[in-house]
């Protein structure tokens, strides 16, 4: 079972009441992410009260749904609540390999014009909640779902274009491995992630990682210095 369907507001107030429960994880003001996703976060985790949002990216670049899997992996394994607003195609077996504790996942794929209103109900209950973003959405919505997040402790993690995010990660490039001379199967993506963001994040940063990769979402080595040999690398197909 891909997580917790929730369908109607009784449903919604009951994930909220449960996922409230007392909880040693809540405690801390931090939740933790994968290692090698740290060094884009200013306090190197997700801190609670904070919006970090995922840029889904061209369709070029894409990447952008492994990159919010991946960052969710770490808090979920930890013992924290994740919920999933409005991502009707959502993978459960993506998200189970990274290993998000699918018996701690909250979906609700289609939240219906009162999108808003499902998603502030989340953030009182449930440590990150990931919410794709409806096209556009007005300033003030913006503003009411952060101050929000940042009463509750919870972590808001909007898909999609949001100004004023404390951090955006954004997959700016990435190459398949996996496909020789027209045979073969795509294994693994080496991506380039940039974070963004204001205050401490103000200092645009990069790394590049595989995702999906094998699970640990492995760092790779930044480049040699230039007097070095250069890096050999079997990425063939990009997009």
């Amino acid at each position: 079972m891909a997580g917790r369907m929730v369908v109607g507001s009784t449903a919604l107030a009951g994930l909220v009441r449960a996922a409230s429960a007392p909880d040693p994880v809540g405690a801390h003001r931090l939740l933790p992410v994968l290692p090698e996703l740290s060094g884009l976060l200013p306090n190197r985790g997700l801190r609670r009260g904070s919006t970090v949002a995922v840029a889904a990216g061209r369709p070029a670049h894409s990447g952008g749904t492994s990159l919010m899997l991946a960052l969710l992996a770490e808090a979920s394994r930890s013992g924290s609540w994740c919920a999933v607003v409005g991502v009707p195609t959502f993978g459960a077996v993506a998200a189970a390999d990274l290993g998000i504790a699918l018996d701690r996942l909250a979906l609700v794929p289609h939240p219906g014009p009162e999108w808003a209103t499902v998603v502030a109900a989340l953030i009182d209950g449930v440590d990150v909640v990931v919410t794709a973003v409806p096209g556009t959405v007005s300033a003030s919505v913006v503003t009411r779902l952060a101050a929000r997040a940042r009463q509750r402790g919870s972590v808001l993690v909007p898909y999609g274009e949001w100004d004023g995010a404390d951090v955006t990660l954004r997959v700016m490039r990435g190459a398949w491995e996996g496909l020789g001379q027209g045979r073969g199967r795509l294994r693994r993506r080496e991506v380039t992630i940039s974070a963004r963001g204001r205050g401490a994040a103000a200092r645009p940063k990069e790394i590049r990682v595989w995702l999906p990769g094998d699970r640990s979402g492995r760092r790779i080595p930044d480049a040699p210095p230039a007097s070095s040999p250069p890096r050999r690398t079997m990425l063939t197909l990009t997009g």
